[in-house]
């Protein structure tokens, strides 16, 4: 199931799209020739001093036969659970002593609730189970990494989900639960609950080359078990999800596909298959995978302390271009520009300024910042770490204790009275989880807000608002950004408006819906 669009971009000929999916695969066109033919080519390479390149293999069974078993189809059941009266999102009585959703007091169906009919209550002694949030469906894929039965899939397989099951082959469906998520990196680890020696696959130690031949195994549109093979396009790939590069090869990915595994030819995990590139969110020969060096390390913390705990600054950055540099009287363009700074944050508390022109870490020099955020990212929470920057035409090195990288699961390690008061943003207010849609290349367009969730329990789900719609305007009022969203949903609740009207885009069609603002913000 395709779960959500990254990014997306509007070619010369057309929208292209990055598609978050469930799995990988990758495609392969046989490439055959008879010994002769091949024969002199090698040998013309090797009169031209060119080293004769390796045959291709016959046949890739030998290693589809040694790594399938590890590969698993991962399904995922979210929603279905019942609220309760003592439930925070609906501990409203009416007087039938069934429990109200979480809505205004002054909200339109708080008298279809009240009068809700008596046979629909299921109530047993003081009162009602509450109602069933809708059920929803996913399907991905994964591998085992060990023995017993720990297994590597993609976070967005099983985010959300309350029942998850595994099978091997489509065979029998085994429950698994969830050992840790990273949704930095997208990936998740999960532990299947049984107690049995299973068949399992190793992450690769030797970096591959562009050229090398991959094999992926897969679950696509739920078939299950799919081998298909491709090379690996390029490396260190930014598709502008973090600081973190990407594997790309020319794979046959489609739904249903991520959290898959690609293997090189000594049948080991070089790649977790993630996205793709794509006009439609089908395959189009370009697919995205965490490589197995940045897997590695991640899974390990997952396993043995259910989180990824990664060193944080606090510090919003660019990076620093030919005008920058010359206009910080900087000779070599390199670096990281402190365009703003989180209060209370390490780099505050260390005396770093908004302006501070981020050079080297640890004597370490730092390119862009990318590589700045991938530097602090790699050091302990705690750790101290010298920075050394440019300010006013001056070189200095600070000292900076590193807190921890804010994330779902915890917050940054500033104190407590210095923590900013968390931001509540349209999810609370729409039902909805917004994201920023911008495709990071060279016919990059402008900036575009996509529905990446919907509650199910809102007025947006109601309405018929879907993962993947785009919202174009709210009230009239063009949005590119999911901060422009939250911006004017403020100011409407400060109208004490109850609804705001949002201009869809779904395809080529384009509506307006209005959807009820149903919560309160903090």
């Amino acid at each position: 199931m395709l779960l959500g669009i990254l990014h997306r971009a509007r070619a010369r000929r057309g929208a292209v799209a990055l598609t978050v999916l469930i799995g990988a695969a990758v495609s392969f066109t046989a490439l055959t020739a008879t010994n002769g033919p091949v024969d002199a080519q090698q040998r013309a390479l090797s009169e031209n001093g060119v080293k004769p390149y390796a045959r291709a293999p016959l046949t890739f069974a030998d290693i589809v036969d040694r790594v399938k078993p590890a590969v698993v189809s991962i399904k995922v059941v979210s929603g279905g659970e019942r609220t309760t009266p003592s439930d925070s999102r609906g501990g409203r009585r009416g007087p039938n002593g069934m429990p109200f959703p979480d809505l205004p007091p002054d909200h339109p169906l708080n008298e279809f609730f009240k009068n809700f009919p008596r046979n629909y209550r299921n109530m047993p002694g003081q009162g009602g189970r509450g109602f069933r949030r809708p059920m929803r469906q996913s399907q991905g894929s994964g591998f085992v990494i060990s023995p017993d039965g720990y297994v590597v899939t993609n976070n967005h397989v099983v985010r959300g989900g309350n029942k998850i099951t595994v099978s091997f082959d489509d065979k029998e469906n085994i429950p698994a639960e969830v050992v840790g998520t990273d949704s930095r990196t997208d990936l998740a680890l999960l532990k299947i609950k049984a107690k049995r020696t299973f068949p399992y696959v190793r992450f690769a130690d030797k970096s591959s080359r562009v050229g090398d031949w991959v094999v992926a195994v897969g679950n696509p549109f739920g078939l299950g078990g799919t081998v298909t093979v491709g090379v690996l396009s390029a490396l260190s790939r930014n598709i502008g999800t973090g600081p973190y590069a990407y594997l790309q090869i020319d794979a046959a990915v489609n739904r249903g596909n991520s959290g898959g595994p690609t293997f090189n030819l000594a049948g080991e995990v070089i790649g977790v298959n993630t996205a793709i590139y794509s006009p439609s969110g089908g395959n189009v020969g370009i697919a995205f995978a965490v490589p197995s060096e940045t897997a590695k390390g991640v899974i390990e913390q997952l396993k043995n302390k259910g989180s990824v705990q990664r060193g944080w600054l606090g510090v919003k950055i660019q990076t620093i271009t030919d005008d920058i540099a010359a206009s910080l009287g900087l000779d070599d363009p390199h670096g990281a520009l402190v365009s703003e700074l989180t209060p209370g944050a390490p780099a505050e508390k260390a005396g770093l300024r908004a302006g501070d022109a981020i050079l080297t870490v640890d004597g370490d020099k730092i390119e862009d910042s990318r590589d700045l955020a991938l530097k602090i990212a790699g050091y302990t929470p705690g750790a101290t770490v010298k920075v050394g920057i440019s300010r006013a035409g001056s070189s200095r090195t600070i000292d900076v204790e590193l807190g921890t990288f804010p994330n779902s699961d915890r917050q940054a390690s500033a104190p407590p009275s210095a923590q900013p008061k968390p931001r509540v943003t349209a999810l609370e207010t729409l039902g909805l989880d917004l994201a920023l849609d911008t495709f990071d290349g060279p016919d990059r367009t402008k900036d575009r807000v996509v529905i990446r969730d919907v509650d199910p329990n809102s007025d947006a789900a109601r309405k018929g608002l879907r993962e993947d719609d785009q919202i174009i305007a709210v009230n009239g009022e063009k949005v590119s950004t999911p901060e422009d969203v939250d911006r004017i949903v403020k100011s409407a609740e400060q109208k004490r408006r109850k609804a705001v009207l949002l201009t869809v885009k779904r395809g080529a069609a384009q509506s307006f819906v209005a959807v009820q603002l149903s919560s309160k913000r903090g």
